[in-house]
């Protein structure tokens, strides 16, 4: 039977939203894009990897969220000489018994930081992909669930490719959303320079419980979202996904100067996944619980359109040559796409 979220269900959650914000301003200045898609991803319940220089507070926000949502918390730092034992645990072998007992690694828990994750090669990667894919981790021959809830924050360097290991496209598709962590303004540098560097010692209230989460993903389950709005979904996912209208351009002609100008799918050689589609959505109802309403509007999907989708889409040579990134394909993608 189908939950109808009522106004005080809406006040509830809206009142934890702007208590976690405002515990949050205490220690990051600023970033309020970064810390909106840390919070949703804690509440619709996905992994998120942020994308920033080094210094920008990624590793402060995310220890930040731990503590306001009392999940939890491990920090794993990669490094390329990382094993997956080191992640995910082993089995150690008792002499005194002659039986092997099993030591869980650093991911049994609610929150991970996966910091600078990638720095260790394919094998460690893949080995955080089963958690993070299926909530559970192989040890030997046994499987261990992980625990509830289970969300991976993961951060990386985009300036630093020396040493680095680019994450598989299967392993990107598991993050909800990418979060570009940018450069503070003047304003805010000046208030981050006055804490000294001692941020992490400014005290945050505990405003998440287990209990206050899961009436916020509650919530989010009974937002509602009118078939036109999924139909807008769809339209901008498959509009990624260079293999139709590729079809449709050769039927065209080859010489249609004007085709190849507009075709924004030339830049693109893999689109994304059905996945993206099913986190538009859940994304667009957080967007719709933070503004306190019980139904999904075309701008909640735009608003999160970019942090879902900026990682899904491989871009090929040609956008590169060209200065194209993802986030201007995306822009010009929900530019032209028609609005229910």
């Amino acid at each position: 039977m189908a939950h109808f979220i009522t106004k005080s269900e809406l006040d509830e959650c809206s009142d934890y939203i702007q208590r976690c914000r405002s515990e949050a301003a205490k220690r990051v200045v600023g970033q309020l894009e970064v810390v909106d898609g840390i919070l949703t991803a804690l509440i619709a319940g996905g992994h998120v990897l942020l994308e920033g220089v080094p210094g920008l507070a990624k590793t402060l926000a995310v220890k930040t969220f731990a503590e306001i949502s009392g999940l939890d918390f491990k920090r794993i730092q990669f490094t390329p000489d990382l094993l997956p034992a080191d992640v995910t645990g082993t089995l150690i072998y008792q002499q005194q018994t002659g039986n092997f007992t099993v030591r869980k690694g650093p991911v049994f828990a609610n929150m991970v930081l996966a910091d600078e994750i990638n720095r260790s090669p394919a094998k460690v990667q893949s080995a955080l992909l089963e958690a993070m894919a299926e909530h559970q981790v192989t040890i030997g021959e046994q499987t261990y669930a992980l625990p509830k809830p289970f969300i991976v924050m993961a951060t990386q360097n985009p300036i630093e490719q020396e040493g680095t290991y680019s994450l598989p496209e299967a392993e990107l598709d598991r993050f909800l959303l990418k979060l570009i962590v940018p450069y503070p303004s003047p304003e805010e540098e000046l208030q981050i320079v006055k804490t000294n560097g001692n941020a992490d010692k400014i005290p945050v209230e505990k405003v998440f419980n287990s209990e206050a989460l899961l009436k916020c993903r509650e919530a989010v389950d009974a937002i509602t979202a009118d078939d036109k709005i999924l139909s807008y979904i769809v339209s901008i996912v498959n509009v990624t996904r260079p293999s139709a209208e590729q079809s449709e351009n050769r039927h065209l002609g080859s010489n249609s100067a004007a085709v190849k100008k507009n075709d924004l799918l030339r830049y693109i050689s893999f689109g994304a996944s059905p996945r993206a589609g099913i986190a538009l959505l859940q994304c667009a109802k957080v967007s719709a619980l933070f503004a306190g309403r019980s139904f999904v509007l075309p701008e909640d999907v735009q608003n999160v359109a970019a942090p879902v989708l900026r990682h899904r889409l491989v871009l090929n040579y040609e956008a590169s040559a060209d200065g194209v990134t993802a986030d201007d394909l995306i822009s010009k993608i929900i530019d032209f796409m028609p609005v229910p």
